[in-house]
């Protein structure tokens, strides 16, 4: 891909980082962006960190460490006086954006927990750029050892909870065309949806098909926003050219592996509820749990006969079962509507 094309001058980017108590990851994300700003002169990016009420140092040394490195020309803090979770402080700053004389043409959802490897943000801009009749790209996320994450997703379905449940060899292979994770592809690929950790958005989409779904905290958000997109006619693209190292789990926990045997935490559950009541109505949420209980029921029964090691979190089926089948009944929920009237994409 050739980094020095772009369909036009100058595209411009927000950059929207939320943190919540990370103030060192924040800060480290910032100084690798500022050294990919270096090169990156034929774009106009403004990073934004929404603090969602951290209630500790994070505003102080974020902005502290904005003066002392003089990032203050194109990074600046948020404080938000409430912490309405992940949806919400992206809102805050795509919001601002686009209630602005002049929105920006992209806004990249970046974790506090990543660091820019160097040409990611203009990789996924020329990508977009160069193909107007894509609505999101999402990058190749790895570790500190360049060991790529499972970052290119399909959309959640009956049969992809089944096999999620099992995790059982010949039912994936039987199941593949539903397996949610599959291997990241070695190119740039079409796929349902992309991890939110980095993920790149035409503001045309935002402004058709609404912002990020705030009743989510955390978890499900980006999948919910891709499937409005899909809907709309906006295709998601991976692009592994763009790599982002992602410290995963650092900013919630709940995928970092030395912590794989924590608890879920509850709005993981809800945002999961949330999701499927969604877009699938009662009785298909209540085939797909029906699904996953089953799965991983006999995954546990094989577990158990194997005598393999438990690498799961703690008491998840019985936190799944209650939050999923002792609850009462919800009323549905009304989707976010657009921002603004929907317009044409863009075509340059």
């Amino acid at each position: 891909m050739n980094l020095e094309t772009f369909a036009r001058p100058r595209p411009s980017v927000v950059i929207a980082i939320v943190n919540y108590r990370t103030p060192a990851l924040t800060i480290d994300c910032l100084g690798s962006l500022a050294r990919e700003l270096a090169a990156a002169s034929e774009l106009e990016v403004r990073a934004v960190v929404a603090d969602n009420r951290s209630n500790d140092d994070s505003v102080r040394m974020i902005q502290g460490a904005i003066d002392e490195n003089g990032w203050g020309r194109w990074a600046s803090v948020l404080a938000l006086e409430t912490n309405g979770g992940f949806s919400h402080g992206n809102n805050a700053i795509i919001r601002a954006s686009l209630e602005s004389g002049a929105p920006a043409d992209y806004f990249w959802l970046l974790n506090s927990d990543t660091i820019v490897l160097p040409g990611a943000l203009r990789t996924l801009v020329a990508f977009l750029e160069n193909r107007p009749d894509i609505g999101f790209a999402g990058s190749r996320l790895e570790n500190r050892a360049g060991v790529p994450e499972w970052s290119a997703f399909r959309f959640p379905s009956i049969l992809g909870e089944l096999e999620n449940g099992a995790s059982l060899g010949i039912l994936s292979r039987l199941l593949a065309r539903h397996v949610v994770s599959p291997p990241p592809p070695q190119s740039a690929s079409p796929c349902d949806w992309t991890s939110g950790a980095s993920l790149m958005v035409r503001r045309q989409v935002l402004e058709q098909v609404g912002l990020l779904d705030e009743t989510f905290f955390l978890y499900f958000e980006e999948v919910d926003l891709c499937l409005r997109g899909r809907e709309a006619g906006w295709a998601c693209w991976y692009v592994p050219e763009a790599r982002v190292i992602h410290l995963a789990g650092q900013s919630s926990g709940v995928t970092d592996r030395i912590a794989v045997r924590r608890r879920r935490p509850a709005y993981w559950f809800e945002s999961r509820r949330y999701y499927f009541g969604k877009h699938f109505g009662r009785a298909r949420r209540l085939l797909a749990d029906l699904a996953w209980a089953i799965g991983f029921a006999s995954f546990r029964v094989r577990q158990q006969i194997q005598r393999k090691p438990d690498l799961m979190p703690e008491h998840l089926l019985s936190d799944f079962i209650r939050y999923n089948f002792l609850r009462p009944a919800e009323p549905p929920r009304v989707v976010m509507p657009a921002v603004r009237p929907a317009r044409e994409p863009q075509r340059t």
